[in-house]
């Protein structure tokens, strides 16, 4: 160790030392000062990689005295306790990066991504959930009602709910002191569209430019796909020669097939292929994870009512269409919805039970007909034989 040099300063010393990052030496300067009845010789700070000066290791000096300032090593015990702290601390960020790790083949993962980061990550993202308050829970509430569906709140409420319970159950986090209640969601709404706003709707979307948009609408009508699985759909899913689509993951359950129909089948075989593995890419070729900005354009510009959901909507219509024509059970109709439950089908029995009713209807008049002309009396004409 070189010699310690006395500066003008009392108490404030250096040290000659290999420079850090540059060629020579640099001063490296000590603090020496008595305090609490013992001698305590502390590194002030070096020339030129801390910018240290006589003048500042003297203000240090005296700050050390007085107690205003902490020692090196007392700033790196804060630091590590700083870090320790934050290790332990188990936001809602870092709870579903762990989450994410451990369910990586989860359905719906690419949804539940999005939601977190559009929704919950914002307002959540840095917090721990033992510190959470109703009254956060109630801002993330309003702020999605705001323009969100009652649908899609639930959805990120319920996010938030397995995030939590996912780190209690993992001894990560403490649970929430309070019950995270749930907006009322009407799951019942079949929405249909009128034959002249169907045949206006497709007008527009055979004209539009967007192609990936138009063909998704016209996959979401001709087939009842949900929107998830359209965006998952990949050429390998589509089988021509024996005229199938693969759906992979679908809300219903396991992996299930459904008939390529004519109109499908026309649709995807015009449909401009790129190198990417999917039908309806996103972003460099990745799977989608939204459109709505672009079905929304289409919808308006038909003129369609704005509460209708462009691609939902449509597989309702799809549905309706073969519930009403009085040719399709409910047991198939469930199968071509991938319906996991004949519950979910059962809403549109009122349509199916209404075309036979007009059947039924009809055959009545029919027999009434028959009948009025049987017992039809016909008057005897002057001449007549009995």
């Amino acid at each position: 160790m070189s010699k310690r040099i006395r500066t003008s300063y009392p108490g404030v010393f250096y040290r000659e030392a290999r420079r850090i990052g540059g060629k020579g030496t640099e001063r490296v300067y000590y603090a020496v000062f008595k305090k609490n009845g013992k001698v305590h010789e502390e590194k002030a700070g070096r020339q030129y990689a801390d910018d240290m000066t006589p003048a500042r290791a003297a203000r240090y000096r005296a700050e050390r005295i007085e107690g205003k300032r902490l020692s090196r090593k007392e700033l790196r015990e804060a630091e590590d306790a700083q870090k320790q702290a934050k290790a332990n601390r188990w936001t809602f960020n870092r709870l579903w990066t762990e989450y994410k790790a451990g369910k990586p083949e989860l359905k719906g993962i690419v949804t539940d991504e999005n939601r977190f980061q559009n929704y919950v990550s914002p307002l959540l993202g840095d917090k721990e959930p033992r510190y959470l308050l109703p009254l956060d829970i109630d801002r993330l509430r309003l702020s999605l009602l705001k323009t969100k569906a009652p649908g899609t709140v639930r959805n990120v409420l319920e996010l938030v709910r397995r995030i939590v319970n996912f780190g209690v159950k993992k001894n990560l986090c403490q649970g929430l002191g309070f019950t995270v209640e749930m907006p009322r969601v009407n799951n019942i709404k079949t929405e249909d569209l009128t034959p002249q706003q169907l045949s206006r709707l497709l007008e527009v979307i055979d004209t539009d430019s967007n192609i990936q948009a138009a063909n998704m609408m016209k996959m979401a009508l001709f087939t009842g796909m949900r929107r998830g699985e359209l965006f998952k759909l990949r050429w390998t899913d589509i089988d021509l020669d024996r005229g199938f689509i693969h759906i992979r993951d679908p809300k219903g359950g396991p992996d299930q097939v459904i008939p390529l129909n004519k109109s499908a089948r026309e649709t995807v075989e015009t449909h401009p292929r790129s190198d990417s593995p999917f039908v309806f890419p996103g972003r460099g070729g990745q799977q989608r994870t939204d459109i709505k900005k672009q079905v929304n354009k289409i919808k308006e510009r038909a003129g369609i009512p704005r509460d209708f959901r462009a691609l939902h909507g449509l597989r309702h219509v799809y549905a309706s269409m073969l519930a009403s024509s009085g040719k399709v059970d409910m047991y198939t109709l469930q199968k071509l919805l991938t319906h996991k439950s004949p519950l979910m089908t059962q809403r549109y029995a009122h349509l199916r039970d209404e075309t036979l009713k007009k059947a039924s209807d009809l055959a009545g008049e029919l027999v009434n007909q028959a009948m009025h002309k049987r017992n039809k009396v016909v008057p005897l004409r002057k001449g007549d034989n009995l």
